[in-house]
């Protein structure tokens, strides 16, 4: 029975050129340059080759264990360890315990190798990075904006983190608004937007993603929704209908990555500037922002446009107060009172002394706190400014089967709700709470 040799692509040329060599159609000077080693090591090559044929040139340390291997119990016991103690570990982690608290100082790939070959899947699957397309800027500024929200302690760690709410012209990398907010809420992305629309104007569409104030996240369909053919948006989406921007979702960081490398931009130079200025709250920082810190940002990062011009659309200061605002719908009680989250709005008499008992109408509350009653396009009454309130955006049962509190969180959805025409779809409305 023939013995399987096994020799690897270098050593298969080595005994072609030693081959030559022992035939004399190749002197060993020239075989040692071509085998790339000196003289004395050819020789000891050939002589190899002449007594013990092509298995000479075999590595002598092949088949044999290393001189620095593990003990195969110290193997066996790291897996045991794994699987009796360290089960909901990772790969690193379960190394640095074994230092830690075992003793025992192995690599990480080691370790990895060993759970693997035991048949220990990894806590974690690895996937491979998904193929990602770059996006080409918009031709033209004002064609397409978009905002983010950036959580960071920006007046240093020694103050609480707060959120930088920011939007960025897509064509330019203009940043046309940026403002601080305690967190990043629907209130931060409408005054944001009254931001961007007092300076610029209304562009055509805005790039946003999935955060709870821009974008429903939850997969309930209410009853009116089913009927309807559509789900509701947002307080915000709600506004950007009603000043015609078409909201574009993004799915994930990396597609608008543009904004999210701005965010990093401001992260090293505005945390920087505000330190040198002491500027500790937001009070301080949002002026100076605006003022400031925009106009020179902008000057040194803007980037020129594909095409000349601005395709922002001007909105006029009425229209902005009267459209950037929270908005629910509600019925007027019988004794002409409107009643919204424990605040009680009383209508004053129509013409002729009428009376609006049992009529639909919109009550907004503004960015300034304030409340208008409206009945079709006409103000009917007026509340003084209360409070900013993120509004209520619960569309579920928190307790599965609960009917009766089903029923109570839906009367409200519907008593508090503005239903406004969605372009391109059947309808749409605006649902929420305060």
């Amino acid at each position: 029975m023939k013995e399987l040799m096994v020799l690897s692509l270098r050593e298969i040329n080595r005994c072609k050129v030693l081959e030559q060599v022992d035939a004399g159609g190749l002197s060993l000077v020239c075989g040692a340059d071509v085998l790339k080693v000196s003289y004395r090591h050819a020789k000891r090559l050939l002589a190899r080759y002449r007594f013990e044929g092509p298995g000479g040139l075999v590595h002598r340390g092949r088949g044999h264990p290393a001189h620095n291997a593990f003990d195969p119990a110290i193997r066996d016991r790291v897996i045991a360890l794994h699987q009796e103690r360290y089960s909901l570990f990772n790969d690193t982690h379960f190394v640095e315990m074994l230092g830690e608290q075992e003793g025992i100082r192995i690599s990480r790939e080691t370790v990895r190798r060993w759970l693997r070959e035991a048949g220990i899947k990894p806590k974690r699957r690895r996937r491979a990075p998904r193929h990602r397309s770059r996006r080409p800027r918009r031709p033209q500024m004002g064609l397409m904006m978009q905002w983010d929200g950036s959580p960071h302690p920006w007046f240093g760690p020694q103050h609480p983190p707060c959120s930088l709410l920011h939007a960025v012209d897509d064509a330019t990398g203009d940043v046309l608004g940026a403002l601080i907010r305690p967190t990043e809420d629907a209130i931060g992305y409408l005054q944001l937007l009254d931001m961007v629309l007092r300076r610029h104007g209304a562009p055509a569409s805005v790039y946003q993603d999935r955060h709870s104030a821009l974008h429903r996240n939850d997969n309930h369909w209410s009853h009116e929704e089913e009927l309807a053919g559509c789900r509701f948006p947002t307080h915000v989406g709600r506004v950007l209908q009603e000043l015609g921007i078409e909201p574009i979702t993004a799915y994930s960081a990396q597609a608008k990555g543009r904004i999210e490398r701005l965010g990093g931009t401001f992260q090293d130079r505005l945390i920087a500037e505000m330190d040198l200025r002491g500027i500790t709250n937001i009070d301080q920082a949002n002026p100076w922002i605006e003022n400031h810190f925009l106009p020179r940002f902008n000057r040194r990062f803007a980037k020129t446009a594909e095409k000349s011009g601005r395709l922002f659309r001007k909105i006029s200061a009425q229209q902005r107060y009267l459209r950037i605002c929270f908005a629910y719908q509600a019925t007027v009680a019988n004794d002409n009172t409107v009643r919204l989250g424990g605040i009680i709005i009383d209508v004053p008499p129509g013409p002729r002394k009428r009376s609006y008992a049992k009529c639909r109408v919109l009550a907004r509350q503004h960015l300034d706190g304030a409340w208008t009653i409206w009945s079709g396009e006409t103000c009917i009454a007026k509340h003084p400014p209360t409070p900013l309130k993120q509004p209520l955006r619960s569309w579920k049962p928190r307790r599965k089967g609960d009917d009766r509190r089903a029923k109570h969180i839906m009367q409200i959805y519907l008593e508090t709700t503005p239903a406004f025409p969605q372009r391109g779809h059947s309808c749409s409305a605006d649902r929420g709470t305060i």
